[in-house]
């Protein structure tokens, strides 16, 4: 499966963004989804992630309660609500599948097979 992620762009602090995964390829059942984040000079984290029915979700500490993550099967795409950004959420912001996992959202990087390029996203003070 092949990911694009878009969406991306700046923002103030306190504003929205949605940002969108979309699947192309090996796009039938059963892929789960997993969004990360990186930093300029940090490790790429966990942000949030989702099974292939939506069944379970999974999301970061830093991000619950104003991340919201949703995806449309019949669109290929899962998206990321990113609501009350704050400046530390800059980062380039990365989608990810996984087969391997069919009930449980997993946060591990490791756990995810197919990654798309990224999209920036900047939040300004």
């Amino acid at each position: 499966v092949q990911l694009q992620a878009s969406g991306g762009g700046l923002v103030q602090a306190g504003g929205s963004l949605r940002l969108s995964c979309a699947a192309s390829g090996r796009t039938f059942g059963g892929y789960a989804v997993g969004w990360f984040r990186q930093a300029p000079g940090k490790e790429r984290e966990f942000v949030a992630a989702i099974t292939w029915s939506g069944g379970s979700t999974l999301y970061a500490d830093s991000v619950k309660g104003r991340f919201t993550v949703s995806r449309d099967n019949a669109k290929s795409t899962v998206y990321l609500q990113m609501n009350s950004l704050k400046p530390e959420d800059t980062a380039v912001y990365y989608c990810a599948a996984t087969y391997r996992y069919i009930t449980t959202a997993q946060k591990r990087r490791e756990d995810y097979d197919y990654w798309g390029q990224g999209t920036q996203v900047t939040v300004s003070s």
